[in-house]
């Protein structure tokens, strides 16, 4: 026997099996959880008028608010998406559960004790699982928690004590410590009536040969929330100098903990945020710390990945997505190399987004958490106050590279930011900022300036100087190829990535072989696909550690060898350990990028053809590029499908 819930015109229709939890209590969830308030917790709502809010739809990738929540009926609808329904369809929607296990979850928060079949009590086996698993990552943080207070957890508090934390810090963030005993929190949770295919399955224990082991051991934890405050895992920073694990660990991927996903500090940061438009991104989880402390409580961290579009689409929903209207986002990096690797990758990640992200550099190459311990909280909140511009901090960056005091200098410096001012969609935004790089170059002719970036508009002259230190081209071999080797092109940042992936994890990635030649733009890049290619793909890597040796004895030449050998050994520019769901990303991107630039060519060519006089290329063409749409579709859902 099923019943129908939210049988209403527009509104999802739901099924779920009678009897299991009460009708009654259902009602009561229903009843005990206001619309507006649950829906707040994921997304920023604005008065609509009427009692009605509105914000942007969790949904669907929107920048005007067309999500609609009604709290005198207890519904909301998209009007973009057409997706609708009550409290625990939102729930369902968005936390991707089962009718029963979204009203366990809404129950939980609403402290409503529900009741199932005959009345008994529920089982371990009655709660879904995100449920079994989230109720074990509270107990492992109160775990965590009180054994920070132990003796054996004396180097933690003395780390946290050398950054300037002190015990109540620690107990705001909700810090832990796991002991270095195998069995510590295994045996805990056992006594707390998990099994241990469940406590692997969150992540919390890994499989022995005779049995589960604790996942953290000897470390201080940070428990990483949803943005509704649930536990849902950790990062662990180790201790012990003789500890040859990675220096950060965190949970791996689970069905509760998606670190593409989840930022670390969002429920401590989301009602500021909202009320001040502005989110600061930080590198690691001691910075979230000292920022709030600090006074910058708007400061949220990536768990062990770097920020990629889900991200951003969790802060635009924060800071309402009104672009150009206040709503910004801070990136914070350190002032040396590594600091300006990682600004570079920001720009490349975030170029979409780049009206409305800043970059705040402190010159002496301090992190946050050191800046706070060394100048005090005022420094902290000085370094974001001083933020710039992406696009102003990318243009700089780039034409510092160059001898401005010669004229072949400003020129070289010239074409290499034309190309990024070229590539700012917005008409306004654009000529202001080309009129600042004739002031930033010196060239004091802003028309030129202007005609410079349109030709670049127009994919107009790439030559610049000779490939800098690095690049693994030959300039013999090189010569009469029409694209330069700069290191400093967020397209070729993500390329290389991609082949240093190939090169470094090769068991992490299978989807290199699916790329094809044409999404790398450059000979040197190309030419490496292809080296991998002829040796059978990255699926024809056997032991890893040879993998690039085997790779360098087949290259044809010795510039060639020397530029595998320099992939192979450069470092990944990512925070923490590389995993598939990175790995992933890294490819899609590639792969997306390089069909978008055939859609662009396709549709110009279609722009220069006349449809009555040359009907047969026309139609030749637009079949090209509908073919090309739908392997663009294709991509883009297979990405999403892996996330």
């Amino acid at each position: 026997m099923t019943h129908v819930a939210g049988g209403r015109a527009g509104v999802t229709t739901l099924i779920y099996v009678a009897g299991r939890i009460r009708d009654e209590d259902v009602a009561l969830v229903r009843e005990r959880s206001p619309i507006a308030d649950v829906v707040g917790e994921y997304l920023q709502l604005r008065g609509a008028g009427g009692g009605s809010y509105k914000g942007i739809c969790p949904f669907h990738d929107e920048k005007s608010p067309s999500f609609n929540v009604t709290p005198s009926r207890n519904l909301w609808y998209c009007f973009g998406c057409g997706e609708g329904g009550d409290v625990i369809t939102f729930i369902q929607r968005i936390e991707h559960l089962s009718f029963s296990e979204s009203v366990e979850h809404l129950a939980q928060h609403a402290g409503v004790r529900l009741r199932y079949e005959q009345g008994r009590a529920p089982s371990a086996g009655d709660q879904g699982q995100r449920q079994r698993l989230v109720d074990a990552h509270r107990e492992a943080a109160e775990f965590y928690a009180e054994q920070l207070l132990s003796p054996g957890a004396l180097p933690a508090r003395r780390f946290l004590s050398e950054r300037g934390f002190t015990r109540v810090d620690a107990e705001q963030f909700g810090l832990g410590f796991a002991p270095p005993g195998w069995e510590s929190l295994t045996a805990h949770l056992r006594q707390k009536g998990f099994t241990d295919k469940e406590i692997i399955t969150a992540g919390l224990a890994g499989q022995g040969r005779r049995g589960a082991y604790d996942k953290f051991r000897n470390r201080l934890l940070w428990p990483v929330r949803e943005v509704t405050g649930e536990v849902v895992g950790f990062g662990a920073r180790k201790l012990a100098s003789d500890d040859d694990g990675p220096k950060y660990l965190n949970t791996p991927e689970t069905p509760i903990f998606k670190k593409g996903h989840l930022l670390y500090g969002l429920d401590l940061a989301k009602r500021d945020i909202s009320r001040e438009r502005q989110a600061v991104i930080v590198e690691g989880y001691t910075d979230v710390m000292a920022c709030h402390l600090a006074g910058v409580r708007t400061a949220v961290a990536t768990c062990g990945t770097s920020f990629g579009e889900e991200h951003l689409k969790i802060l635009r929903r924060m800071l309402l997505g009104r672009s150009n209207q206040g709503g910004k986002v801070v990136f914070t990096f350190d002032g040396d190399a590594a600091g300006q690797k990682a600004a570079v990758r920001a720009f490349a990640e975030e170029h979409g987004f780049a009206s409305e992200t800043f970059v705040a550099v402190q010159p002496d190459g301090l992190d946050p958490c050191d800046l706070r311990l060394r100048h005090g909280d005022s420094a902290v909140v000085d370094l974001v106050a001083a933020k710039k511009p992406l696009y102003e901090f990318m243009i700089r960056h780039v034409i510092e590279q160059y001898d401005l005091d010669t004229p072949e200098g400003r020129m070289a410096g010239l074409d290499a930011a034309a190309e990024i001012v070229a590539s700012i969609r917005n008409e306004g935004v654009r000529k202001l900022y080309g009129v600042k790089l004739d002031h930033w170059l010196g060239i004091m002719d802003e028309e030129f300036v202007l005609r410079r970036v349109a030709q670049h508009m127009r994919g107009g002259p790439r030559t610049r100087s000779a490939a800098p230190r690095g690049s693994g081209q030959d300039p013999a071999a090189g010569a009469g190829e029409s694209a330069p080797y700069d290191p400093r092109d967020p397209s070729l940042q993500r390329e290389r990535q991609a082949l240093k992936l190939a090169l470094q994890y090769p068991h992490l990635a299978g989807e290199f072989d699916m790329i094809e030649a044409e999404a790398f733009t450059v000979p040197q890049h190309r030419a490496v696909h292809e080296l991998i290619r002829n040796v059978g793909g990255v699926a024809a890597a056997g032991d890893a550690g040879q993998w690039a040796v085997q790779l360098r004895e087949a290259a044809p030449n010795e510039t060639q060898s020397a530029f595998v050998t320099e992939l192979a050994v450069e470092e990944l520019e990512i925070y923490g350990e590389p995993d598939e769901h990175f790995a992933r990303e890294i490819f899609g991107t590639v792969r997306s990028h390089s069909i978008n630039r055939q859609v662009s060519n396709l549709k110009s060519r279609l722009g220069r053809l006349d449809p009555s006089a040359d009907a047969e290329e026309y139609q030749r063409v637009f079949a090209e590029l509908m073919t090309v749409e739908q392997r663009k579709r294709f991509v883009r859902d297979a990405a999403g499908g892996g996330t």
